[in-house]
């Protein structure tokens, strides 16, 4: 696996520290390289990179805020691995999902170290599930060292856990467990049958019982629908109204 990279940093001689690193690691292709987190965010949605090595402090907009702003997008996101000389940002970067933390001036064996880290996440989740068909009545997850078949019908709703994702079904004892992200599972199911309608849950949409303004209950859970995925679930309710 070949893991398509951008590298943003307002310095000059950090950015191409990094790029020289990515240069000699060969499971790492650069796309592109900048100094602002404006013009990252461009690159990324043309891009489409696997990895981001995203400074932090930078003018205008800050590669934190980049990283929450990537979060709240509906498309396929990278993993990011932040490079900063600042130490008091690795809670933050812990709360938007940052794969490592590099405090600058780092070495090779430090970069090597974390990009290893986001080809092994890669690899798992690459792995952990199989292509669902739009007719297909169940699917497979990977769950530990075992292949798992889910029922599409025994599925409630599935949740994500930052890198993980957690698949309630109808006995209410049972739950899955897998190493996957939960774009990458949406991706997958069938959009007939399944709708994200928050940045944590993806519903079975003929398990829902109950409608309100601003959530949905399905069984005993209630889900609150997110507010960039209203639009699109609205569209759905006021069809089933008609």
């Amino acid at each position: 696996m070949v893991l398509k990279c951008i590298a943003v940093d307002d310095e000059p001689l950090a950015l191409k520290l990094v790029e020289t690193f990515i240069g000699q690691t060969p499971f790492l292709e650069l796309a592109a390289s900048c100094d602002n987190a404006v013009e990252a965010m461009s690159l990324i949605r043309e891009k489409q990179p696997d990895l981001v090595f995203l400074d932090i402090n930078m003018p205008n907009l800050t590669g934190m805020e980049l990283a929450r702003l990537l979060q709240e997008h509906q498309g396929p996101t990278p993993k990011i691995v932040f490079t900063t000389a600042y130490n008091h940002y690795a809670i933050e970067g812990y709360k938007v999902n940052a794969v490592d933390y590099l405090l600058k001036p780092f070495s090779y064996e430090e970069f090597l170290r974390a990009a290893n880290k986001v080809l092994q996440i890669s690899e798992e989740a690459s792995n952990h599930y199989q292509p669902i068909a739009a007719d297909d009545e169940f699917f497979f997850l990977k769950v530990e060292y075992q292949w798992v078949r889910i029922s599409l019908k025994d599925v409630l709703y599935i949740e994500s856990l930052k890198d993980y994702v957690k698949v309630h079904l109808i006995d209410s004892q049972k739950t899955v467990l897998s190493l996957i992200s939960l774009k990458a599972l949406e991706e997958k199911l069938p959009s007939a049958k399944f709708m994200r309608i928050h940045r944590s849950f993806i519903v079975s949409l003929d398990k829902i019982n109950a409608i309100t303004k601003n959530s949905i209950l399905i069984g005993k859970t209630e889900i609150t629908v997110g507010e960039q995925y209203k639009e699109a679930f609205k569209t759905i309710v006021d069809r089933w109204l008609k």
